[in-house]
């Protein structure tokens, strides 16, 4: 859920975009438990119902301008949770479609575990820069998980989905080291320097 530097330092937090993010959060160790239990079935139900209320929040919060700095933080960290279940689950349940291409599997974990230690390392949190290559290749990779456990398992798909989102966190990190202050809402690297230029 995005937001911007020109929201009141006071805000509302309890809002619909709020709870569903939050709600995100509550059912992880729910989610988590169907994988540890092996029942394929609940796990991508539940996930793609996570998958949903991740769309929603943003484009509730937009709709109704609803952005909060809180939310987008709430909104982050549901999205960390969600990235754990579903890779979970592609390990537990889907592996043997998934092996054939693990290197970029491992390629794309790689690249987005490696901004959130940039992110760490220079402000000390978790990025909640809100991308629009972020967001589109959230689209991408949602898509993907309702295909591969709803229908099956599709190599371009996966492939598209993996290397949008590869290219996604290098712009993240490349974002992350030139900001001098953890932003929301930073739209994209062009947007980033297209600032310190003017």
């Amino acid at each position: 859920m995005a937001t911007n530097n020109t929201l009141p330092d006071k805000e509302n937090i309890f809002n619909v975009p709020n709870l569903l993010s939050f709600y995100r959060l509550l059912t992880f160790p729910v989610i988590l438990y169907f994988v540890a239990s092996g029942n394929e079935k609940l796990f991508s139900i539940f996930l793609c119902i996570n998958l949903v209320t991740d769309i929603l929040d943003g484009l509730v919060a937009r709709t109704f301008k609803l952005q909060t700095r809180f939310g987008a933080r709430l909104d982050s960290l549901a999205d960390i949770g969600t990235y754990i279940l579903a890779v979970s689950g592609i390990f537990r349940f889907k592996w043997h479609d998934i092996s054939p291409s693990a290197m970029l599997l491992w390629v794309f974990l790689a690249t987005y575990i490696f901004s959130l230690l940039v992110s760490l390392a220079r402000f000390g949190k978790y990025p909640s820069l809100h991308l629009y290559s972020c967001k589109t290749g959230g689209y991408v990779q949602g898509i993907f998980f309702f295909v591969l456990f709803f229908s099956g398992f599709y190599h371009w798909l996966f492939v598209l989905a993996i290397v949008w989102g590869i290219c996604s966190y290098l712009e993240e990190t490349i974002v992350l080291l030139l900001l001098p202050a953890m932003r929301s809402d930073c739209k994209g690297l062009y947007w980033v320097l297209k600032g310190r230029n003017a």
